[in-house]
């Protein structure tokens, strides 16, 4: 029997049994073997790749725990302190375990990105939307189709930009966030407990041209006539990004030089 799992923007999943059946794309084989190749690392919090069903779909592993779906707002788990410490740890040792992984030849990612050397394979969606919650702990990340090439930063700066979080505030408020006050406090220990060991200034440079470049990338996928893009496009999602890089100028530590908080240097070896 499958149960339709809720939420999900790129056409949903379903249940059945202990696993869980998609869609495929052209991405599938390589996003396939970043996930054996984790599996191999014995790394924890992410589903493991079965191979593929008599109607075409993928097959993962259920990763059993609670989500947000698509209720809103989102439950009080979301923005816990605890889960923005464990979700930056849990970053930081995905990066490790995916440091040493070679994308197979030809490996296509959904986002267009061709990987070099210095790259890893990052989520690239590594937010609450996307997190399984399991007895009072994060137990880890679903959704991998938007894996691919991004220097690690990058994947931090997504990460951050969902967690903290640092979207635009009627976008957070909806979701459950409302401690706008409390962000650049967040923001500083997402960061420590990932072990970035460069400064606030150079982090927003990051996060600014992330934000900037995924809501280009949203408009142009939707002008090209990608579906999911088009109808985040119609959602609106390009426009709150807009605003939300406009709001980050008034924590931005760049155009505030009176607070400049740098962050102790932990000795990252990804940075």
């Amino acid at each position: 029997m499958e149960e339709r799992l809720d939420g999900g923007n790129a056409g949903g999943a379903v249940r059945v049994g202990d696993t869980v059946r998609r869609a495929r794309g052209p991405w599938t084989p390589a996003v396939h073997a970043l996930l054996s190749h984790l599996a191999g690392k014995g790394f924890a919090g992410v589903p493991r790749p079965l191979g593929v069903d008599g109607r075409g779909r993928e097959i993962l592993t259920f990763l059993e725990g609670q989500t947000v779906g698509s209720v809103l707002p989102w439950p009080g788990w979301a923005y816990a302190e605890d889960t923005l410490a464990d979700v930056a740890r849990w970053l930081r040792s995905y990066h490790i375990a995916v440091a040493d992984f070679i994308p197979p030849p030809g490996a296509v990612w959904r986002l267009g990105a061709q990987w070099h050397r210095g790259q890893v394979i990052g989520h690239n969606d590594a937010a609450p939307y996307n997190a399984v919650w399991r007895a009072g702990r994060l137990a880890g990340f679903i959704d991998w189709d938007m894996a691919g090439p991004v220097d690690p930063e990058w994947d931090v700066a997504f990460a951050a930009f969902g967690w903290v979080p640092l979207h635009a505030q009627h976008v957070a408020v909806r979701e459950g966030f409302t401690e706008f006050s409390s962000r650049p406090r967040r923001l500083r220990r997402f960061l420590a407990e990932y072990g970035w060991s460069g400064t606030m200034v150079g982090f927003f440079d990051v996060l600014r041209a992330q934000v900037g470049a995924h809501t280009a990338r949203v408009r142009a996928l939707a002008a090209a006539g990608d579906p999911l893009f088009a109808r985040l496009a119609r959602q609106g999602v390009a426009d709150n990004l807009d605003i939300a890089l406009a709001e980050l100028e008034q924590i931005n530590p760049r155009t505030q030089p009176a607070r400049r908080p740098a962050l102790s240097s932990v000795g990252c070896p990804l940075s």
